[in-house]
């Protein structure tokens, strides 16, 4: 007999109309009543009853307590989130938790869990399928697919195939043979789980457009900023003449703010290392994000500014793969 738990945050899923559009509400048990079955004893707690646009760092870490904490007490846990910054709180559990020794899997919906077309129901149960496959890791379950946590992004608003593996492969598919999965892309898991709840809140992401003006990096330092994140245009595209963002940035960390670079196109690595406009931003001490969604860039550099401020070591952290965000290849070639 398995144990599964299932931990509940709003979103849509748990989403009820009201004169101000729908809202979330607690629908704990009806969510747990789909997954019923004779072989699992599944547990549920509401954590919070937020749409997603409000669950922020604050949820983050208690999320992260309430899992970490329930690790060797189930077999699997599920956790049904809003659709909207998802893949932000996934990716940070993924480097909040690492070595999980059970399968945490993140899913939600489009349409409410009462609504008669609703994907709450095949979501829910993808979920579920995921959290009994013993596979160890941090998981997102949409529209009959599995991917890594650090890897989810929503690429789409209504669309019930909401979510894309960016620049890796999907991990497992639902079809009519069953949950398949592709381990052979699972790193085996030596080391105990742990659990790191230091984050820097605060950082900026600056998306690049062709009349921003560089000044903006020195105000948002005296604004306290501690880190700064910059999507350049294609491969690793930034200006230096008229409006000379390679100044700033340098500047930037001449005073410690670490700058991490990366691409705006949501598919395929930022290589800074082709163009003279990418080139001269590495040679100002950039840090290059390379293959990772900016959903992870964010979060990691989050994680990384909680461990230290030295330009160095947060270098380091950001590129060392902690949980699949990052393809070593993409920069040891």
């Amino acid at each position: 007999m398995q144990k599964i738990l299932l931990l509940t945050t709003g979103g849509t899923i748990s989403s009820t109309q009201s004169k101000d559009g729908l809202k979330p509400t607690n629908t704990t048990q009806m969510l747990k009543s789909i997954l019923e079955d004779e072989e699992t004893t599944i547990d549920c707690e509401t954590i919070f009853i937020l749409d997603s646009s409000n669950i922020q760092p604050e949820e983050w870490i208690v999320l992260a307590n309430k899992l970490y904490e329930n690790l060797k007490k189930y077999d699997g846990i599920i956790i049904t989130h809003g659709t909207d910054t998802m893949s932000y709180t996934a990716s940070m559990i993924s480097f909040m938790i690492q070595n999980p020794n059970i399968p945490i899997v993140f899913t939600g919906s489009q349409l409410p869990i009462e609504h008669p077309l609703t994907d709450a129901v095949d979501n829910l149960r993808c979920a579920f399928a995921m959290a009994k496959s013993k596979t160890p890791g941090i998981f997102l379950a949409f529209n009959r697919k599995i991917l890594f946590g650090c890897r989810s992004v929503k690429a789409r608003t209504s669309s019930f195939d909401a979510f894309e593996s960016i620049n890796f492969k999907t991990f497992g598919r639902i079809s009519a043979t069953g949950l398949s999965l592709h381990k052979e892309m699972l790193k085996p898991v030596i080391e105990a789980p742990t659990i790191n709840t230091k984050i820097e809140t605060n950082i900026f992401l600056l998306k690049l457009t062709p009349t921003t003006n560089p000044n903006i990096i020195p105000l948002l330092i005296s604004t306290g900023v501690k880190g700064i994140i910059i999507e350049a245009y294609g491969a690793g595209g930034i200006s230096f003449i008229r409006r000379d963002f390679v100044k700033e940035i340098q500047n930037s960390i001449h005073k410690g703010i670490p700058i991490v670079v990366c691409s705006q196109c949501l598919y395929e690595r930022a290589n800074f290392n082709i163009y003279e406009v990418g080139t001269k931003v590495l040679a100002s001490g950039a840090i290059e994000a390379f293959d990772m969604t900016t959903e992870a860039t964010v979060t990691k550099l989050m994680y990384a500014l909680g461990q230290t401020n030295n330009l160095a070591e947060i270098k380091k952290i950001f590129l060392t793969p902690i949980s699949y965000e990052i393809n070593p290849e993409n920069y040891n070639n």
